[in-house]
């Protein structure tokens, strides 16, 4: 009955510790259809806010995490998806994006997002800790035009490296629903990213590889894919 007690006080003492934490804060810019208005974006135990100045301030918000649908997570700014629905465009989800803050931000926020969002999470910054197995040279196609970059595969994920603004990537492995390849130049990622429009399923990303994708390199990725899913892989895939 002790060791219970104990263990619930020490549970109470870690949240009360999660609560009274310091939150983060940053000089950051909320987007506007016209221009944008200047803040302070806060990123606390139990939400995120943003405090607009001057003339703005009806633009100021709050987001506990349970209302986010997803956060995208660039160097230098946040995309927010919520579940608020912008009648006058036939129910879209309305965003909010934030930018103009700090280099380094991404690396400050990121280990108080990740347990409170999970794969909601998205990380459009190549992580340089993660260590790959191999890479290639790759282009990401988009409807009008695309970027230059390389695709790098570790075992627990992939990053998609380029200087294009806000389009690197981090995958964990566990947030890749599927990979699939129209041939060695092809190789598509389906990941969980949404967007205002795109409710359920995933989003495909398409690389047009610049060198052949070895046969074998796309076989162990994509078992790994479906292992991290449960999924039982026979050996002759």
């Amino acid at each position: 009955m002790a060791l219970r007690i104990e263990t619930g006080i020490g549970a109470l003492l870690i949240l009360s510790a999660a609560v009274r934490a310091e939150p983060l804060t940053f000089e950051a810019r909320h987007r506007h259809l016209r221009k944008g208005g200047y803040g302070v974006l806060s990123v606390e135990a139990l939400k995120l806010s943003f405090r607009e100045s001057g003339k703005g301030k009806a633009h100021s918000r709050e987001w506990k995490y349970e209302d986010i649908q997803q956060l995208v997570l660039s160097q230098q700014g946040v995309r927010l998806l919520t579940y608020e629905d912008v009648r006058w465009q036939l129910g879209r989800d309305r965003e909010y994006t934030l930018d103009g803050l700090p280099e380094g931000f991404a690396a400050q926020v990121r280990e108080t997002l990740l347990p409170r969002l999970g794969s909601r999470l998205v990380s459009a910054v190549a992580d340089p800790d993660l260590k790959p197995v191999w890479q290639i040279p790759a282009k990401l196609e988009r409807r009008y035009g695309g970027s230059q970059g390389v695709l790098a595969v570790a075992e627990n994920g992939v990053v998609y490296r380029t200087a294009a603004a806000d389009t690197s990537r981090t995958w964990p492995i566990g947030d890749i629903e599927n990979v699939s390849s129209a041939g060695p130049y092809d190789l598509a990622i389906t990941t969980a990213e949404r967007f205002a429009w795109h409710r359920g399923g995933g989003r495909e990303v398409r690389f047009q590889l610049k060198e052949p994708l070895d046969e074998k390199r796309y076989n162990k990725l994509w078992k790994a894919v479906q292992r991290k899913k449960g999924l039982e892989i026979g050996e002759s895939k």
